[in-house]
């Protein structure tokens, strides 16, 4: 995981824009890490790495949801890796709960899965694009105040 982040973080905001993509879609990678190393050790500006990191960890959830709105379940299990069993416990968390719980689509792994439960579910795409920023918003200003608060 280590050689991953130093990877992108040599590459500084594209990096940060491409290694939050990854990390917000199918694959496990910590945006967090990347954005820890470009405000601490590089001290890249803080606001520019908010939107950077922001903009493709959104990027990558709206591919999740574009993976559910394909509809086969078979798919999505083995391509996206999100098991039968994690977007059932997605569904029953969202059902009768709508586009906004898009919102939690910063949490580790399940996250992906409510995304992508979304997309199967047709959920409406701008609700979700937006309480998904919002939501990823918000953890992305905590993890860069904490950051600041050490370096």
């Amino acid at each position: 995981m280590d050689a991953f982040v130093e990877f992108f973080v040599q590459w500084g905001y594209m990096g940060l824009l491409i290694g939050s993509f990854i990390a917000g879609s199918i694959v496990p990678l910590s945006s967090e890490a990347i954005l820890v190393a470009c405000v601490g050790p590089l001290h890249l500006d803080p606001f520019a790495c908010l939107w950077w990191a922001l903009a493709g960890n959104v990027a990558g959830g709206m591919t999740c949801y574009w993976l559910g709105t394909l509809g086969n379940p078979e798919w999505i299990e083995r391509y996206a890796h999100v098991s039968q069993e994690k977007l059932h416990r997605a569904e029953r968390f969202i059902s009768g709960r709508g586009a906004w719980m898009a919102f939690f689509g910063f949490i580790p792994v399940l996250g992906s899965a409510i995304v992508v439960a979304l997309g199967l579910m047709r959920a409406n795409k701008w609700i979700v694009l937006i309480a998904m920023a919002i939501g990823k918003l918000i953890r992305y200003a905590l993890v860069i105040w904490g950051t600041q608060l050490f370096f």
